[in-house]
């Protein structure tokens, strides 16, 4: 039997709460095990109850998403939890920081119920960006921030001598917020063949998860961002 996901709530409307909590709670590979209404209180929690995936509303009040993600799942953070970000498009303007501070991804919180399930088990498995679509439209909306700086070219040059060719490829489609399937058809190769050069990048780079390459590929200006 597939040991279940262990899953810590985090959002300051009651109502939105106990609909995550009803939802997914039905799911016989989930368990939620905490409900927290404010940042503070999902740092105490995480850390508390150690759960594999954490929802995480951005705007929270006393501690808001970003820095409580930071805090759960920050790169100095040992055996972090997954952290899947819940936004209001037009509304959570730092998304983009959630991100980089440790989130394993996002949805939409007018995402429907079953894209909600299947993006924990996504995270949970450490294997996809989610949303790949939204990804390309967020990235575009913050291209002012992934400018790449002058201090990018050393980390640049190193990205481009550490992987191969074929790598530095999935890479650029990576950020591109291209999945797994949708990689494969653009190079012409199996997706399974896709998911070992993923992971190849990862362990190659030390990055944590797709959404630190996207950020990386940007950062080091290997690939642009949409206008």
């Amino acid at each position: 039997m597939t040991e279940s996901i262990r899953l810590l709530i985090c959002e300051d409307q009651a109502l939105v709460r106990t609909g995550y909590v009803t939802i997914l709670s039905t799911q016989p590979d989930m368990t939620v095990v905490g409900e927290a209404a404010d940042g503070r209180e999902a740092v105490e929690l995480g850390r508390r109850l150690r759960p594999d995936v954490v929802v995480m509303d951005v705007r929270m009040p006393v501690l808001d998403g970003i820095e409580a993600t930071r805090r759960l799942a920050g790169p100095e953070v040992e055996a972090p939890p997954k952290v899947l970000v819940v936004t209001t498009f037009n509304v959570d303007a730092y998304v983009f920081d959630a991100l980089r501070a440790g989130a394993s991804g996002f949805l939409l919180k007018d995402t429907p119920p079953r894209q909600l399930i299947d993006g924990i088990r996504t995270i949970a498995r450490g294997e996809s960006l989610l949303a790949p679509a939204v990804t390309r439209t967020l990235i575009g909306r913050f291209a002012e921030r992934l400018r790449p700086n002058d201090t990018a070219h050393p980390e640049r040059d190193h990205v481009v001598r550490t992987l191969t060719r074929r790598e530095l490829e999935v890479l650029e489609q990576l950020a591109a917020g291209l999945s797994n399937a949708e990689i494969a058809a653009q190079l012409v190769i199996a997706a399974e063949t896709v998911k070992t050069y993923v992971s190849r990048i990862l362990t190659k780079l030390d990055l944590r998860d797709r959404v630190q390459a996207v950020v990386l590929a940007y950062r080091i200006g290997l690939v642009q961002p949409e206008r």
